[in-house]
């Protein structure tokens, strides 16, 4: 029967696979699974390849290997088919004994890349082992004294298996006298004993012969039986009782032997007490290879070798029996302390022994196993490896280590590592092992540009112009060469549905930001940005850094006013009845600023008003209320002009009108407000018409100002000509005029020598000349004649020379005095022609100009200063000129027989003035009454 079930179990095979999820950069993965005990060698455990999603060529390139920390390994690996194959035979009760949960692990671990499985085998139980009795038949001896409900505990089968599969019930037969009774332990073991229910008469039947009968819970069940011969004796009515129903107690392990663990002692009503003897009861032979007990004393002694790592605790049960065969039973628990005996184990499961410099932080580098058969802090196990070292060693699984790079790795600095790892267990005092790696960096461009900053925050007032500059950010790269070369880029993201780009830009050298449109912050208030910095490596690395632009609100929006609301046809009033008392509300003016912050706090203000003591605006509420009691001499219109002014810097304000009628009935207000419209649109055209003659009168202000400055200038450069033309300056002469009381009937032409730069002036001597060539003054130099009757009548007398003794009155003299009076004051007529000459006046400028013209060609000036008429009526007088600084001598032409005619007649010129005379050193004198006048 036991065969034909273990056949039936080896002919059922199963296994659960459970994919645990446990990558990381460590481990790869978990898988478990599930097989019964007693598989036949060569069985297939699963399929590692297709449930890990490796191929088979995988496993062979890689080398995949099964790794066991323990000496014996059940499972192998078939790398040609990818199977799981069992190796050797598996007992679980071999391997785990008592333990329930019964599992095999090992680890798989491929090459090329470095990969690392953990594979558990759960060991299930099958119902291979029947229950037994250590003896085949049990003896027991009871007094017929004994008492109903006496106990008498019984040998309990064993049954190696577990769970349902081990010992489940006790049958006993036939129950005349006794019953069964079964306890179950807190442990989940059975303890079963008879209870006397029926008295015994060794009389009537000395000997009674019952069957035991135990099951397990296994398909098919398994049983065992024993049978129990009871053989009822006289006397002795009392049974020995223990001092302890359990006896509990530890061993080191590794305990010298003959020491006592401790004592069992148990005592007996009756006077032959001293007769109890100690047995241990159904032990197995591992306990009693370990411990003995003194059948008279009770110790419990150490006889072989403990080993904390085979057995941690131990339960023996232990009898006390009397001379009457009488018996108690009790429990010795045994806990096992562990000793530091163990070193911890470094195995190498994998090792690299290069790896390149841009490893990131991380990368495995070894995978180690580090085993210490030890418990509790005996089995605590630290890693740890050189300090000041780029690596650590961190744990992936329950005792596996990698030996990882924990920071960035220079080779410019250190080419080769010399790495010791030390395990240290936490025993006291502590063992430790060692293990040293020998690694090689290789190097690469593994250096990426590293910002200043973490994050910047930059702030731009809004209405910025374009292309202002934002912020100036700036990273670094310790490589050398091109890989240290970094530009600046901005990561692509949008803005309000438009890109980044057409609101931010960045100078891929030198990392300025610049503003590429104006920023409104009612529209946008803040907005991330990514800038990425990149070098010239090859692979190029980068970095990425996140800029936070906040824009700052600025004062630029006015405050709207939404009522009352301005209307330009028609007039909107607030009616104010005459009764209205002290605080009335008028109206209440509402205003939004679309600002935030400060820049939105409104404040109302009373600019203007018809009448201020009579009302009053709430600073904040814009309220306009009444201060007063209105009276009946309050005006019937009254404007009102309030300010809505925000609080920004500077602040911006808006002016609102309102207009308020003090009136009882609306008829009155109507009157009121009708006849203001009319005067409203007078006094409007009114302005108009002041502000466009205003503007005209500005107009030629200015041209009148612009004419002055441009003759001014004009006449500054004249002068300046003059004077530096000096030393060909010609002699201008003077003509004096001729008076109307007939005095002077002919003309002198007065010949004068001058310096170019004293502008002082002499009389050389007065000879007569012809009337006839004199310059009019008014027409700048140019010949004027008498009247055609005048002519005709004083050139028909022949000029004869003037009287030697002949002279001028002190008030008609001519001279540098320039104390003559002039042609109008003197009253002669508009047609009288005045010399143009430096004394007694200066001349004009347009007669200077005609002088400078003569100098510049003497020839010229001969034939215009000479004769413009015919001398035929009268003697010429006049002599030659002398003009100094000049080799010319200005002659009278005597081919000039008819008069020539160069302008126009004087007749339609107006009358002119004689120039003033400019004072010269030798005019200096004081004038009389009679020249004043």
């Amino acid at each position: 029967m036991e065969s034909g079930g273990k056949g039936c179990l080896y002919g059922w095979i199963f296994y659960t696979v459970c994919a645990l999820s446990l990558f990381a950069t460590e481990v790869t993965g978990q898988i478990r699974y599930s097989i019964p005990e007693e598989m036949s060698v060569g069985s297939i455990v699963g399929n590692i390849a297709s449930d890990l999603g490796l191929e088979t060529k995988r496993l062979i390139s890689g080398k995949a290997r099964v790794f066991t920390a323990e000496s014996s390994e059940y499972i192998g690996l078939d790398k040609e088919n990818g199977h799981l194959v069992i190796k050797n035979k598996i007992d679980r009760e071999e391997l785990c004994g008592e333990i329930s949960a019964c599992s095999v692990s090992f680890n798989i671990i491929l090459d090329n890349p470095m990969e690392l499985y953990r594979v558990t085998v759960d060991i299930q139980d099958i119902n291979d082992n029947s229950p037994a009795f250590q003896n085949s038949k049990i003896v027991q001896e009871i007094n017929e004294l004994a008492v109903l409900g006496a106990r008498f505990p019984l040998e309990s089968a064993i049954d190696v298996d577990v769970g349902v599969n081990t010992l489940q019930k006790y049958i006993l037969y036939p129950t005349d006298h006794f019953k069964l009774n079964v306890q179950t332990a807190e442990d989940g073991s059975k303890n079963v004993e008879m209870i006397l229910h029926y008295q015994l008469d060794r009389e009537k039947e000395n000997n009674h012969n019952l069957i035991l009968t135990a099951f397990d819970g296994g398909k098919p069940q398994r049983s065992a039986t024993v049978q129990i011969n009871i053989v009822v004796i006289d006397g002795n009515d009392n049974a020995p009782v223990f001092s302890q129903s359990s006896y509990k107690t530890s061993v080191v392990e590794n305990a010298a032997k003959g020491t006592v663990i401790t004592t069992v002692s148990a005592t007996d009503a009756d006077e032959s007490s001293h007769t109890i003897q100690y047995y241990f009861e159904h032990v197995p032979s591992t306990i009693t290879a370990l411990f003995s007990m003194d059948a008279y004393s009770g110790d419990v002694k150490v006889i072989g070798d403990i080993d904390y790592e085979k057995h941690k605790q131990f339960k023996i049960k232990v009898k006390a029996k009397d001379h009457g065969d009488l018996t108690d039973l009790s429990d010795i628990i045994i806990d096992v302390i562990d000793a530091n005996d163990n070193k911890p184990k470094i195995t190498i499961m994998s090792f690299s022994s290069a790896v390149s410099e841009d490893a990131a932080p991380g990368t495995v580098i070894a995978m180690l196993n580090v085993q210490d058969l030890d418990s509790g802090d005996n089995s605590k196990i630290s890693c740890s490896i050189d300090l000041n070292s780029p690596f650590k060693i961190v744990s992936s699984l329950t005792n596996h280590y990698n030996l990882v790079t924990d920071s960035e790795l220079d080779r410019e600095q250190i080419a080769e590592y010399n790495i010791t790892i030390t395990a240290v267990d936490g025993g006291n005092p502590p063992l430790s092992s060692k293990e040293i790696l020998k690694l090689k960096i290789s190097d690469v461009n593994d250096h990426p540009p590293q910002f200043e900053q973490e994050s910047y925050n930059a702030f731009i007032s809004e209405n910025n112009p374009p292309s202002t500059t934002i912020l100036s950010i700036k990273a670094e790269d310790v490589d050398r060469g091109s890989n240290a070369k970094i530009s600046y880029f901005l990561v692509d993201g949008d803005l309000n549905g438009s890109p980044l780009t057409s609101y931010i830009s960045i100078n891929s050298e030198t990392g300025l930001i610049y503003a590429e449109k104006s920023f409104d912050y009612e529209q946008i208030k803040s907005f991330k940005i990514k800038v990425k910095a990149q070098d010239g490596g090859s692979p190029p690395l980068s970095n990425n850094v996140t800029l936070n632009i906040f824009i700052q609100d600025q004062n630029d929006n006015t405050p709207q006013v939404l009522y009352p609301v301005q209307t330009g046809g028609s007039v909107v009033a607030e009616i104010v009845p005459r009764s209205a008392d002290v605080g009335y509300l008028v109206t209440k003016v509402v205003a939004v600023d679309v600002d935030s912050g400060q820049n939105a706090w409104l404040s109302y203000k009373l600019q203007k008003a018809t009448d201020r003591a009579l009302f009053e605006v709430g600073l904040q509420n814009g309220e306009i209320r009444t201060v007063r009691q209105v009276t009946d001499k309050d005006t019937v219109k009254q404007k009102l002009t309030v300010v809505v002014e925000d609080n920004g810097q500077p602040s911006r304000s808006a002016v609102v009108t309102i207009n308020v009628a003090v009136a009882d009935n609306f008829p009155e207000m109507l009157s009121e407000f009708t006849d203001s419209t009319h005067d409203k649109e007078y006094n409007n055209d009114l302005t108009f018409y002041l502000i466009l003659a205003l503007a005209v009168v500005s107009l030629l202000f200015i041209v009148s100002i612009i004419a002055i400055i441009s003759v001014k200038i004009y006449r500054w450069r004249q002068n300046k000509l003059f004077y530096k033309s000096g030393a060909n300056l010609p002699v201008i002469p003077y003509y004096p005029p001729v008076y109307a009381d007939g005095t002077l009937q002919q003309v002198y032409n007065y010949e004068m020598c001058g310096t170019t730069d004293s502008r002082m002036s002499d009389v050389k001597f007065v000879r007569p000349y012809s009337q006839n060539t004199l310059v009019s003054q008014s027409r700048l130099g140019t010949v004027q004649r008498e009247k055609q009757e005048q002519e005709n009548n004083d050139l028909t007398l022949e000029q004869k020379p003037p009287n030697p003794d002949w002279r001028f009155p002190p008030n008609q003299r001519p001279g540098p005095s320039g104390a003559g009076v002039r042609p109008d004051e003197a009253g002669a007529g508009p047609g009288v022609i005045a010399g143009t000459g430096p004394w007694p006046n200066p001349p004009t400028e347009a007669e200077q100009l005609q002088a400078l013209m003569a100098a510049a060609n003497a020839s010229e000036a001969t034939a215009t200063l000479g004769p413009r008429y015919n001398l035929q009526y009268g003697q010429d007088y006049r002599q030659n000129v002398y003009i100094p600084g000049s080799t010319a001598t200005l002659t009278p032409n005597p081919q000039q027989q008819v008069p020539q005619q160069a302008l126009p007649p004087p007749q339609a010129l107006p009358p002119a003035e004689a120039p003033k005379a400019a004072q010269t050193p030798a005019s200096k004198k004081k004038p009389t009454k009679k020249d004043k006048k």
